[in-house]
């Protein structure tokens, strides 16, 4: 079923990144009943909560954004926790949206899924073909699960349950916290920290060179859209920029963007993780979806909302 603008839509995470985005964008086609809840409102660890919440909403499509996240420091400090977490995420809102009558289900996963040495740019066809990235290892295996259970409920049950694989995402409503924010807004904030203070330099952890893929959410939100319009979608597909920079010039566009005239230098005794995740795209670009937000201006943009963020005292740091 495609979105119209009295279907009942469950953003789950609406407070996320990923999940504010794409409420944003429903709210832009005119979709005026998007159900959302806080995580005090409803723990979707719960089980009996999420089945509960299905049985009394009956929403007809479901996006599932919520997860726990979070970068290197965090995944390997917390790995327990993000498998577990993350997993009955998984099992508690696509089973109980399939058990309520749930039509349609978009489940995110992330790039991180992938094989550590899967050939670039990656296919989807290269998930479980080699072994995971060591450092994110927990929450790939949970995301995975939760790609194959949508999977494996289309198959048996007929209905349309899938997922998309995000690449590395930007933009409002990102997390800035100085140890378990993703690599683009700790760099942002820890230069612009550095600024404030007038240091001369600015520590990176590894060597710069790994690459990356990176897109604004405004730019997901739109392809998370249009997949949710697509009759017949792929059981699983990439959502990417197509393009990819390493993080020592990711660090030099947010120099850049933020005004740090000190250097920026490396710590080469820290890990630097899997050295590329560039995302094969074919299948999202032939709907006719592109991005259209470039990575410099988006840098730009999302540098002044974090300095209002700053000043409104509504940035994220936990």
């Amino acid at each position: 079923m495609k979105i119209a603008e009295n279907t009942r839509v469950y953003v789950a995470g609406h407070r996320g990144m990923v999940g504010g985005a794409v409420v944003r964008r429903l709210q832009k086609a005119g979709c005026t009943t998007t159900i959302t809840r806080t995580r005090q409102e409803l723990d979707l660890l719960d089980d009996r909560a999420v089945a509960q919440f299905y049985q009394d909403e009956k929403p007809e499509v479901a996006v599932i954004a919520a997860a726990r996240v979070g970068g290197i420091m965090a995944n390997s400090t917390y790995p327990a926790e993000f498998a577990r977490e993350n997993l009955a995420i998984a099992l508690n809102t696509i089973h109980r949206a399939y058990e309520a009558g749930v039509k349609r289900l978009l489940f995110l996963g992330s790039s991180c899924i992938y094989p550590k040495e899967a050939p670039q740019p990656i296919e989807e066809e290269s998930l479980l073909t080699s072994p995971l990235e060591a450092t994110n290892e927990a929450y790939a295996i949970a995301k995975i699960a939760g790609m194959k259970l949508c999977q494996f409920y289309r198959s048996q049950y007929g209905v349309c349950y899938h997922a998309c694989m995000p690449t590395n995402l930007y933009g409002p409503g990102d997390n800035y916290h100085p140890e378990n924010s993703h690599v683009l807004p700790a760099l942002m904030r820890r230069i612009h920290e550095a600024k404030e203070s007038g240091a001369s330099e600015v520590l990176v952890w590894g060597t710069g060179t790994p690459r990356r893929e990176f897109m604004h959410v405004d730019d997901l939100s739109e392809a998370i859209f249009t997949l949710l319009q697509t009759e017949d979608p792929p059981d699983w597909v990439n959502l990417g920029s197509g393009a990819d920079v390493s993080i020592g010039e990711l660090a030099l566009l947010i120099k850049d963007a933020v005004g740090f005239e000190g250097e920026i230098s490396f710590d080469t005794e820290k890990p630097d993780g899997t050295m590329r995740k560039l995302m094969d795209n074919t299948k999202i670009f032939a709907t006719g979806w592109k991005p259209q937000i470039p990575l410099q201006a988006g840098i730009e943009r999302t540098y002044q909302e974090f300095l209002a963020g700053l000043e409104s005292g509504e940035i994220r740091i936990r």
